[in-house]
């Protein structure tokens, strides 16, 4: 009769997970007690303090706890701005914004439009991934082109789109300025590369070894695409999905610019609606209402696209694969 021989890790890692649900309580009640107290700035002394000791506790050498503390000046610079905005938030208010049928437009808009824009960069960016993996003549031309739009400024972005695409572009009889097309294709630009290097990174990691065997035993390039390559580079392709819709949700600058406000259809109401995408619309809402406002609005688009990340990640923990 065979017996289990893998307890101790599995013990390892519930203990491992019982330490780090411990110091992130701590730190959440550290900085209720600072917040509450008025000394928000006390907290981040504790957290860097915090972070030394326990890195004192676990590694015990000057490097790693030089590293540590180092390390949790950036988490200060992170985290803090983070937990302040969630805390100075009027629950009252919050609920009011949650309840308004122009923000569950506005995040829904938020939501769908960067999907698609993800959706469109997976679809074209796999191959073209999958030929960067292998190489091929001209390849920095196309590398360049690639992540020429993680250096390009945002509105820079917008006005590249209208002028290859918007009147007089290259394709004149597809509207581009305010509408669905034109955001998503916005989007596109700027989170592209984010898809297809994430992409390209799982295809290089994939032994060329295994093709070879696919191939010689009669697998076309097709097949061992489907069969072998493309399987063992899924987890790489969720990860650039993910990593694109993340980016596209948070753009601003090129939306701005080629759909500032457009019409779209909205299931819920069954009818078409206008409606801004969700930075777009909390923008506005900083100019025209008040930063309490603009506040709670983003409170709820942080919320939601948090929760679609934690679903998405969660999705693809399983080596890759959607269970």
């Amino acid at each position: 009769m065979a017996t289990r021989t893998d307890g101790r890790p599995v013990l390892a890692d519930v203990r491992s997970t019982g330490l780090v649900a411990g110091f992130v309580g701590v730190q959440v009640l550290a900085f209720a007690a600072a917040y509450l107290g008025g000394r928000p700035t006390w907290y981040a002394f504790f957290m860097i303090l915090s972070t030394a000791v326990t890195a004192y506790a676990f590694d015990g050498t000057t490097f790693g706890v030089a590293a540590a503390t180092l390390g949790s000046l950036l988490m200060v610079a992170l985290a803090l701005p983070l937990f302040m905005f969630v805390a100075r938030q009027q629950p009252s208010l919050v609920a009011e914004k949650a309840l308004d049928p122009d923000v569950h437009r506005v995040l829904y808009l938020g939501v769908y439009g960067p999907l698609l824009a993800a959706a469109l960069s997976l679809a074209f960016g796999v191959p073209l991934a999958r030929l960067l993996a292998d190489g091929f003549p001209g390849q920095p031309i196309v590398e360049s082109l690639v992540d020429l739009p993680l250096v390009v400024p945002h509105s820079v972005a917008g006005i590249i789109i209208l002028f290859g695409f918007g009147k007089g572009g290259a394709f004149p009889q597809v509207s581009i300025l305010g509408t669905m097309a034109g955001m998503v294709l916005a989007m596109a630009f700027v989170s592209a590369p984010y898809a297809v290097n994430a992409t390209r990174e799982a295809f290089e990691a994939i032994d060329d070894r295994l093709e070879y065997a696919a191939r010689i035993h009669g697998a076309n390039r097709w097949e061992t695409f489907r069969r072998v390559t493309g399987p063992l580079a899924v987890r790489g392709m969720i990860t650039g999905g993910v990593l694109a819709w993340a980016r596209a949700v948070s753009e601003f600058g090129a939306v701005a610019v080629v759909a500032y406000s457009i019409r779209f259809f909205y299931p819920p109401a069954g009818e078409v609606v206008r409606s801004s995408h969700a930075p777009v619309f909390v923008y506005q809402s900083y100019l025209t209402g008040s930063l309490d406002e603009s506040g709670a609005v983003s409170v709820l688009l942080l919320a939601v696209s948090v929760g679609i990340f934690l679903v998405i990640r969660s999705l693809a923990a399983d080596g890759g694969r959607v269970v």
